[in-house]
């Protein structure tokens, strides 16, 4: 009995855990994927979840589907129904997305002074100074940023967008104007918050595994990153200290916090088992987000450099407390067996099973 439990379960780690996530995922990384959708005309599925990268010069299409594209560590790139979004370049320091039609979300949770994403629409550029939350309208030409700060380079004109604040680039006059952020919060928005929701719980599960007593577990955790969750069949985003908080009050805990929060888990994340998550249309987030930061609509990082004794660098750069490990793409390791997890519900980035829409 013990022996055939054992080969179920070995079978259903290699299932979640494809071979490809052992190695670093690049900016253009295809993280989830609803409904229909192509990359350069060729269908994509939930097979495609973390395979499927779109590289400089290639084009995603979603027609009645939605889809996720991971670029720099942290930054999720999501695309809603009918659109398009063309890949121009793909570097670690360069990353430039065009949206040719439709509309697509920017969730900001980690920027350094390394990062240079910009993001292009109907041949105006825009560039993403902090973190934040950034909407991206082709069809109505518009650009708003729910949270956060992007400079709109539109001809010899430089327009600053802070939080609250929209242009309209077919305006005879461009200039920066307030908005009703809950007016604006749409379907597409509210769907882009539960993902968030459904990847900060992937945080937590797989974030313990690189946590020890004392500090971080040896040769398995290289910072900021991208780290693959075989559970939840999907990456999410781990950073090297503290916690993150992104514009949805979600939030995103280094492995020195994660094994401490409630959470759902319980303290210390004992008492559940471990086990594969699915996204259907009755998905609801296992925790309430934090009070205080969704209230506010504003990302914040709690917790700095030193206080977990793990360093984060990009090359010789530092700045805003912190900085980046500059490869901090990592595809994670699969480890900690029957620590925590146990959410029921939940999206699936594809993998194990399931999709659907989280509506």
């Amino acid at each position: 009995m013990k022996l055939t439990w054992l080969i179920a379960f070995a079978g259903i780690t290699a299932a979640t855990f494809p071979a490809w996530a052992s190695a670093p995922p690049r900016p253009g990384t295809l993280n989830y994927v609803e409904g229909e959708a192509s990359l350069n005309g060729k269908a994509v599925t939930d097979r495609s979840i973390g395979a499927a990268r779109l590289r400089a010069g290639d084009t995603l299409s979603t027609q009645n589907g939605r889809a996720e594209i991971l670029l720099t560590p942290g930054i999720f790139f999501r695309v809603d129904d009918h659109s398009s979004v063309r890949m121009v370049t793909t570097g670690l320091a360069d990353n430039v997305m065009a949206l040719d039609s439709g509309r697509a979300i920017v969730e900001v949770d980690l920027m350094v002074p390394a990062n240079n994403v910009r993001v292009v629409e109907n041949g105006v550029e825009t560039r993403l100074l902090k973190a934040g939350l950034y909407d991206f309208d082709a069809n109505r030409k518009q650009i708003r940023v729910f949270d956060g700060k992007a400079m709109v380079q539109a001809g010899p004109k430089n327009i600053e967008l802070k939080g609250d604040r929209e242009v309209t680039l077919n305006a005879a006059k461009l200039k920066a104007k307030s908005f009703d952020k809950k007016q604006a919060a749409g379907d597409f928005y509210r769907w882009s918050s539960m993902r968030s929701s459904y990847l900060a719980e992937a945080n937590v599960d797989e974030a313990r595994n690189y946590a020890v007593p004392g500090g971080y577990s040896p040769n398995m955790f290289y910072g900021d990153g991208w780290y693959w969750d075989p559970w939840y069949g999907a990456y999410t985003f781990i950073p090297a200290d503290g916690i993150f908080y992104d514009p949805f009050g979600w939030g995103f805990y280094s492995p020195w916090f994660a094994p401490y929060v409630g959470f759902g888990y319980g303290f210390g994340g004992f008492g559940y088992f471990h086990g594969p998550h699915h996204f259907g249309p009755g998905y609801h987030p296992a925790f309430a987000p934090s009070r205080s930061v969704a209230s506010s609509g504003h990302a914040v990082h709690f917790g700095g450099r030193g206080m977990s004794g793990f360093s984060r660098s990009v090359g010789s750069a530092r700045g805003g407390g912190f900085a980046a490990h500059a490869g901090g793409f990592h595809g994670g390791g699969f480890g900690g067996g029957f620590h925590g997890g146990g959410f029921g519900g939940g999206f699936h980035g594809g993998g194990f099973g399931g999709g659907g829409r989280g509506r």
